[in-house]
């Protein structure tokens, strides 16, 4: 039967996608604005994130204590996110609360206030996260892989930005991002939960329907407007990083090379093998060898992050510093595994299986299935994704996902990040002792 969401599309370009499920008397409103990281400053790295820890901080008619006991008030909750090509405001509440917390939602989505002092708070507390990373080997290896890998590249940046850039941001570098991404044509509103479709899109043209301003039309993957994120230019050889964090107990490492994009005619073939490859059951081939059966792992696991642009394809792996290079070895040891003899018919349908079974478990929740299509809607992907899904997966053959392999694993071009307690030149030493 699947989801079966409407779709409408105001007269000012704001698109609202509307799902009635009655089965709990709740609401979940969702307002992706399609105004990320990548529209950053190259000086200004961060500004997205900060805008979003600011946006819901006060409007010009609500100070940041009206909103918060607003919505205390009613038990209901709200956030905003920034990624790297979007932002989004989350809300959930009793469907009796809908309308109030919808007006709320567009108030701070249309009539942000970014007061100086919310602007400073914020500040300080985006910076105080920026150095918890820092103090964290997980994070720095992901950040060392990613500048590592893409250069100058927009994706090498950071989308929390750095303690120097964010430091440089002013409340005019805020308004600016605003003002030029925050646009009617760039939002859609999803809303899922105990509330009748048609009653949906029109409470949300009453709330969005009268904001206006100029510019041209953003789009996902398709029409002349799409957004434009230029090919990285990708490694041809072997790279090694290494962040020496020498009062850390724990070495973690990221190792890729630079994937594909969501629009890539293959998409759903690479998913499966990444999912054979990492993220099947306990870990697939990654996790059995390098974690189940040698023991030198906390974790490990694979991911493929497809975007507008070709994003990472990355192993992430936490060790001691001793079993550093043993575990980049295995890695490289797995790879060239698939490489050789490929992965079986039993791993490729066994992983096959395991995505289309954890479909329903990806939309039990209405904030779940709002996530879902407004992803959906964000990559053009259609309405009926959600049935279209199974079968896209079922119809991938072992030749198409051992063909993704090979088209995007190569230890000789891996790069490879180490943040932690190993200094490679000591190790080496030590290993000709």
């Amino acid at each position: 039967m699947g989801l079966n969401p409407i779709r409408h599309v105001l007269d000012n370009g704001v698109t609202v996608i509307a799902k009635a499920n009655h089965t709990t008397p709740a609401v979940s409103l969702l307002v992706g604005v399609r105004a990320g990281a990548y529209a950053d400053a190259a000086d200004r790295e961060g500004t997205a994130a900060l805008c979003a820890r600011v946006l819901d901080r006060g409007t010009v008619t609500r100070p940041a204590g009206v909103i918060a006991d607003d919505l205390d008030g009613r038990g209901a909750s709200l956030s905003v996110i920034a990624g790297r090509h979007q932002m989004a405001i989350s809300a959930t509440c009793l469907s009796d609360d809908f309308a109030a917390v919808l007006t709320l939602t567009a108030d701070i989505a249309r009539h942000p206030a970014f007061a100086d002092t919310e602007v400073n708070t914020r500040r300080a507390d985006l910076i105080t996260s920026i150095r918890q990373d820092e103090d964290n080997p997980a994070p720095m290896a992901v950040d060392a892989f990613a500048h590592a890998l893409y250069g100058t590249h927009p994706y090498a940046r950071k989308v929390r930005g750095t303690v120097a850039s964010v430091e440089s941001i002013r409340r005019e570098d805020l308004v600016r991002f605003y003002q030029k991404g925050f646009q009617p044509h760039a939002v859609t509103v999803v809303v899922v939960g105990d509330i009748a479709e048609d009653a949906a899109v029109a409470a949300i043209g009453k709330a969005f329907g009268d904001w206006t301003s100029g510019g041209d039309k953003p789009s996902g993957l398709s029409g002349s407007g799409a957004a434009i994120v230029p090919d990285p230019v990708a490694p041809a050889e072997r790279r090694l990083v290494t962040v020496p964090m020498m009062n850390k107990a724990q070495a973690d490492i990221a190792y890729g090379f630079v994937g594909i994009r969501r629009s890539h005619p293959d998409y759903i073939a690479y998913s499966v093998m990444n999912n054979a490859l990492g993220q099947y059951a306990i870990g697939g081939r990654l996790g059995d060898s390098i974690r189940e059966r040698q023991g030198m792992a906390y974790y490990v696991f694979s991911s493929l992050d497809a975007s507008l642009g070709a994003g990472p394809f990355t192993i992430r792996a936490g060790v001691s510093a001793d079993n550093v290079e043993r575990a980049i070895a295995s890695i490289d040891s797995e790879l060239a595994a698939v490489l050789q003899s490929g992965f079986t018919a039993q791993e490729i349908d066994e992983s096959k299986s395991y995505l289309v079974g954890s479909l329903p478990r990806q939309l039990e929740t209405n904030a779940a299935i709002a996530s879902f299509l407004l992803n959906a809607d964000f990559f053009d992907l259609g309405l009926d994704y959600d049935v279209r899904l199974p079968g896209l997966v079922q119809a991938v053959t072992l030749d198409a996902a051992n063909d993704a392999a090979r088209q995007l694993l190569d230890p000789a071009r891996a790069t490879i990040a180490v943040a932690g307690p190993w200094n490679p030149d000591a190790a080496a030493t030590q290993s000709h002792r």
